[in-house]
């Protein structure tokens, strides 16, 4: 089975991509056997900065990516969102890709859910 979480929000101000990561991250806890994708757009391509520093206590958006990936899950980024808010040559985590609307398409049409933040 495949799940595909779409994300729309920053990082920080709602807890949208908090709550879409933990819930990506409990799927990959509960269920190993299926696929977790997460695709990134609109103000939700600000998750990909390296070097997030958050107060202790607080959540942390790019832990919480390393998890997701180190379980095996795939993040992808909407490069045509990453340009226009500036976010063209940033270095990306290992895992972590520039991706398309087109690729978006596939992976819709791949996933047996789709979840959108």
């Amino acid at each position: 089975m495949k799940y595909l979480i779409i994300i729309n929000d920053a990082p920080y101000g709602n807890e949208r991509a908090y709550n879409a990561f933990r819930l990506a991250m409990q799927l990959q806890k509960d269920k190993p056997e299926i696929e977790v994708n997460v695709f990134l757009m609109a103000d939700a391509v600000s998750c990909i900065i390296q070097g997030q520093n958050t107060p202790n206590g607080y959540y942390n958006i790019e832990r919480m990516m390393k998890s997701v990936l180190l379980n095996k899950g795939k993040i992808r980024v909407c490069g045509s969102c990453a340009d226009a808010r500036g976010i063209k040559n940033v270095t990306l985590a290992d895992g972590i890709t520039m991706s398309t609307m087109s690729e978006l398409t596939e992976w819709v049409v791949e996933s047996d859910k789709v979840i959108n933040f």
